[in-house]
């Protein structure tokens, strides 16, 4: 199962935020226990939302959206969280594909 599915509008990218990493940016994808995630890193900890955002941030960057199209929608307190990110989710696709 692919790491993202499509929604009205919007495709949900399941990810797994490793907080405080040496190596920001997307780390490629891990197993789950529903699928697969795309793993990403953040230098920031878990504090005040600054790891969503940084989260959000590095997602938006790698598909080469603006960041304000990309939202948390589920697991704001979780490392295992489900990113919106709005837009054409046939452009978006084969960006995810990419990564």
């Amino acid at each position: 199962m692919a790491f993202w599915r499509t929604a009205e509008g919007a495709v949900l990218v399941l990810v797994k935020v490793q907080l405080k990493s040496r190596r920001p940016g997307v780390q490629g994808r891990v197993p789950a226990t529903e699928g697969e995630r795309l793993r990403i890193g953040v230098t920031e900890a878990a504090e005040d939302g600054r790891a969503n955002r940084a989260a959000c941030a590095t997602l938006a960057h790698a598909l080469d959206v603006p960041v304000s199209t990309v939202a948390v929608q589920a697991g704001a307190t979780s490392r295992e969280k489900t990113l919106r990110v709005s837009g054409d989710p046939e452009r978006l696709t084969p960006r995810l594909e990419a990564l």
